[in-house]
């Protein structure tokens, strides 16, 4: 099989996004970030999915609290609720994808991998710069630019999946793969008891997947 690095958040998009390069056939490997975020229990929600595969997991500190500009980050800013606004929210962190994509292109050289996963999608979003499919494409190209095995042996792919599927759409196509969205944490706010809020873009967008999937939300809210 071919090794493949899988960003792992413990949310919906990325435990759907693990589960569908398990079906494909990739040696998994799983990856996340302990990078100061306020909702850090999704760190133990990753380590639960981890394991429900059985595939490697590395948690990697990345201090970039330590940057602030983001009210996931920022203890100074407060995690606001949905507002619908196609604006950039402050919930976004700077440049946090490049980083966590920069990460596992490095790990993916170890393992000779030539394959990457990321959950992002730019249909139900929160309009964030670094979920767009443009975005992917132009890291793919830096990926093949900026790595030994690219330059020797070329054919780094990133895979995004999701990029163009509404949170419907991701729902169905994890429940045909036999995801347990109950393992999954996904709110901005959660609690210790890895609870959600229920009112953040990621609870928001998360029900409306739900709903329009016509599938029970197995969340636990504390709102």
């Amino acid at each position: 099989m071919n090794n493949a690095v899988v960003l792992l958040s413990g949310g919906l998009d990325s435990t759907t996004c693990l589960a569908l390069a398990k079906s494909q056939g990739f040696n998994c490997h799983a990856l996340s970030f302990n990078y100061g975020q306020k909702h850090n229990f999704e760190l133990e929600a990753a380590k639960r999915i981890a394991k429900h595969f059985g595939v490697e997991h590395k948690i990697i500190e990345i201090p970039i609290s330590q940057i602030g500009g983001s009210a996931l980050t920022d203890n100074n800013l407060s995690v606001p609720d949905y507002d619908g606004s196609s604006d950039i929210p402050i919930t976004y962190v700077p440049a946090r994808n490049t980083i966590f994509l920069s990460f596992a292109l490095a790990w993916a050289e170890v393992l000779h991998a030539k394959d990457i996963f990321i959950g992002v999608s730019s249909v139900d979003y929160s309009h964030y710069p670094d979920c767009r499919p443009e975005y992917i494409a132009a890291f793919q190209k830096l990926a093949n630019l900026a790595t030994k095995i690219g330059v020797e042996e070329g054919n780094i792919h990133i895979h995004s999946p999701l990029g163009l599927l509404s949170k419907a759409q991701t729902v169905e196509l994890g429940l045909t793969l036999g995801v347990d969205y109950g393992m999954t944490v996904s709110c901005y706010k959660a609690n210790a008891a890895g609870e959600a809020c229920g009112k953040c873009d990621s609870c928001t967008l998360r029900k409306k997947g739900f709903r329009e999937a016509k599938i029970t939300d197995p969340t636990h809210y504390y709102l």
